[in-house]
């Protein structure tokens, strides 16, 4: 039940920051929202650890900045395969992930 509930959170939050970029961000549907929350789990579980891996002497230069701009690289490898999800450059995707990660945030503490 909690991980519908946080499934569920999640599809609203990324619903949420592509209606407020929606100059650069689109996306057909709360469904597509749903799935594009899906498939940005399974991408930060799967690539993002060896991505961060791979990046750690620059990660470490930068004091944890790069991590935006791996962000914004995963949310561009998502739109890439979810039909239905569009970011319309690189600048775009970093300002999502900013703004999914400030939603996000706002809509998990109300949950708990």
């Amino acid at each position: 039940m909690k991980l519908i509930l946080n499934l569920l959170v999640n599809g609203f939050g990324v619903f949420v920051a592509a209606y407020l970029l929606s100059a650069g961000v689109h996306i057909d549907s709360f469904l597509t929202a749903v799935i594009v929350s899906i498939g940005l789990g399974i991408v930060n579980v799967l690539i993002k650890p060896i991505v961060l891996i791979f990046t750690l002497p620059i990660n470490i230069v930068t004091l944890g900045l790069f991590t935006f701009i791996i962000n914004g690289l995963m949310i561009l490898l998502v739109s890439s395969f979810i039909p239905g999800f569009t970011v319309d450059n690189f600048g775009w995707a970093m300002l999502f992930s900013v703004v999914l990660w400030a939603v996000n945030f706002i809509l998990n503490s109300l949950t708990k």
